[in-house]
């Protein structure tokens, strides 16, 4: 069963963005503010991903690095494949390396291709979160990509102010309810703290004013 009063936030929150018609199916978000804790030690910084149970709500986009046959089965589920002889390239291209990696949510790639993408592609991967989740050769990624497509990213790096995709509007309050419950349960389990270490927690949608939750 739903928290209430998180319930009650998400609510109002979608309540506000229907006060102007949006020709789009508007994002909510998690403003997630945190409090004695010092993010600049780097043990201390929020750095985790996690499936949501209604999923975001929109579409995810999943990356593959792969060769041979994963490569032929990752063209068939992910949204972009990037086999070996394209890597260089793109190591040499940052322009359209730092494009394509801004267009994808989520990277995987196969195990043996992970210590060429580290030393020449993760320059590029390393600070925006997104270096790949290493897969055997012999993989089917099709559970995984369709995982990832459910998948939040809480990421604070030295903020204590940051945030993450709940779901989108059309999902309606009670679904949008329980993603948020999952995050607040996983962040507060990481926080050496728990809820202590909370300062204030907004919930949005991308045009619309701003809920408190906590």
């Amino acid at each position: 069963m739903a928290d209430p009063n998180i319930l009650k936030a998400v609510q109002a929150a979608l309540s506000g963005s229907k006060e102007r018609e949006r020709k789009f199916n508007q994002s909510v978000d998690l403003a997630i503010n945190l409090k004695n804790i010092d993010l600049a030690i780097p043990k201390n910084r929020i750095e985790d991903e996690l499936p949501l149970p209604h999923g975001r709500g929109k579409s995810v986009k999943v990356g593959i690095f792969a060769s041979g046959d994963l490569a032929t089965k990752a063209k068939k589920v992910a949204d972009v494949v990037v086999q070996p002889q394209e890597m260089g390239d793109l190591a040499t291209d940052k322009k359209r390396f730092k494009k394509l990696v801004n267009s994808i949510d989520y990277f995987l790639a196969e195990a043996p291709l992970m210590p060429t993408i580290g030393k020449t592609l993760g320059v590029v991967l390393g600070p925006r979160g997104k270096m790949p989740r290493p897969i055997p050769p012999t993989a089917d990624p099709t559970a995984l990509v369709d995982g990832l497509k459910r998948t939040v990213r809480l990421r604070s790096k030295d903020r204590r102010t940051f945030h993450t995709v709940v779901g989108s509007e059309d999902m309606g309050a009670e679904k949008i309810t329980e993603n948020v419950e999952v995050v607040l349960k996983r962040l507060e389990s990481r926080l050496e703290q728990g809820r202590n270490n909370i300062h204030s927690i907004f919930v949005k949608t991308t045009m619309g004013p701003a809920t408190k939750v906590i």
